[in-house]
């Protein structure tokens, strides 16, 4: 018999309900990055037209993107790749990226963030 592993308490978070905190891309509402064990956490991230490039030693992030302008794009490795409404990007660790134009993301990070892994050239 295999020993009995922790896991995570489930848990609902109404996103709209959560403080948002300024990071690279605008403003984040950020869920789940302080349950123990959880093994990712969901931001619902209102991007500004300054977003600012950077990347991640540790965490992937997918994009979903929610809404956006025309003209929205994902800067990937200094490559523009244009988005719209329903696209998804997944960006490895090391990828340097950010948004351009306004959009509305769901972001999916992995492991859970931690603003300790936020880097900038």
């Amino acid at each position: 018999m295999e020993p009995a592993t922790e896991r995570p308490a489930p848990a609902v978070v109404d996103l709209a309900e959560l403080p948002a905190v300024r990071c690279p891309c605008g403003w984040a509402r950020r869920a789940f990055a302080d349950v123990p064990g959880a093994p990712l956490s969901v931001h619902r991230v209102e991007i500004a037209e300054d977003a600012r490039a950077h990347y991640h030693r540790e965490h992937t992030e997918t994009y979903y993107v929610l809404e956006c302008q025309p003209g929205a794009a994902i800067e990937l490795d200094g490559n523009l790749v244009p988005v719209g409404q329903g696209s998804a990007v997944m960006i490895p660790p090391g990828v340097r990226h950010r948004a351009v134009g306004r959009m509305v993301i769901l972001n999916v990070v992995v492991p859970p963030f931690d603003p300790a892994d936020e880097w900038f050239d």
